[in-house]
């Protein structure tokens, strides 16, 4: 599944090719996905533009603005956005007119030079939402924690919400209220940089190692976001072209291997129902 760093790479790699211009044509092949795709998209689009690109959590925000010829309605200006999601298998990437759609393309947006916005999603979990009066109020995003590399996130608020937790901590750093987008692979691998076992409760950890755990995790995912993302399966950029963060990964996916650290054997335990991978010696 894309988590925070692919978002963040794919909303780097597709903005300058949508920021700025009219969408000039809507092609939706497939209307079945997580959530249907909204009936009259292409009235709501074609002749608006599109305005600064953002990310919140895992969720890509496209603002609509309106143009000369697409006026906003009574004349009034309207915070209209479209809030899109790639699931466990979605992508987005920059076609070009002439470019023959792949199976398990659904959705184009057409721009004005002919630059494309291709949503690719093989497994249909991912969605897009026209939301009429923006992305402000929407409950999907108004209950997500803060932003792990924004000042918001900070070790003193994640002390603090950890209080009287009994809940393993790796489970508690993955839960969106706390702090988004610090998914199972990042989790994983911040917890180990740390030297936190992931099967502690999240309320038996002091002070002094909330500091380096918030630390370690801006630190993994500013690293992947800088690399691209990480590999997995089909991941690509916007531009296509593929994560490499996943070269460097100290403990997710690499059970029974030697810990690149003290060369004891990695083991595999589960935890909230996901498979997490750490080092028996390091990790305390």
């Amino acid at each position: 599944m894309p988590e925070l760093p692919e978002v963040e790479t794919t909303r780097r790699g597709i903005a300058p090719y949508l920021e700025g211009r009219e969408i000039r044509e809507v092609i939706v092949r497939q209307h079945r996905l997580r959530l249907p795709v909204p009936e009259g998209l292409e009235n709501a689009l074609i002749g608006k533009r599109i305005g600064a690109l953002s990310r919140r959590a895992k969720y890509l925000v496209l603002p609509i603005e309106a143009t000369a010829d697409a006026p906003a309605e009574d004349g009034v200006e309207r915070r209209q956005a479209l809030l899109w999601h790639l699931g466990m298998s979605g992508s987005l990437r920059i076609a070009r007119l002439g470019d023959p759609p792949k199976k398990h393309d659904h959705v184009d947006l057409v721009m004005e030079d002919g630059a494309i916005l291709r949503y690719h999603d093989p497994r249909r979990f991912g969605f897009l939402d026209w939301l009429e009066g923006g992305v402000e109020g929407d409950p999907r995003l108004a209950r997500l924690g803060p932003e792990p590399l924004s000042p918001a996130f900070d070790d003193e608020r994640l002390f603090a919400r950890s209080r009287k937790r009994r809940l393993a901590v790796k489970p508690f750093l993955m839960d969106n209220a706390v702090v988004v987008g610090v998914g199972n692979i990042y989790a994983a691998e911040a917890l180990f940089l740390a030297g936190i076992d992931p099967r502690r409760a999240a309320g038996q950890i002091s002070r002094e190692r909330y500091v380096r755990l918030t630390a370690a995790i801006r630190e993994v995912l500013a690293a992947a976001i800088t690399q691209g993302g990480t590999t997995l399966r089909d991941f690509v950029s916007g531009t296509g072209e593929p994560g490499y963060f996943a070269q460097r990964l100290n403990v997710y996916g690499r059970n029974g291997e030697p810990c690149r650290r003290c060369g004891r054997e990695l083991r595999l335990v589960t935890l909230g129902q996901r498979a997490s991978v750490f080092c028996p010696s390091c990790q305390t």
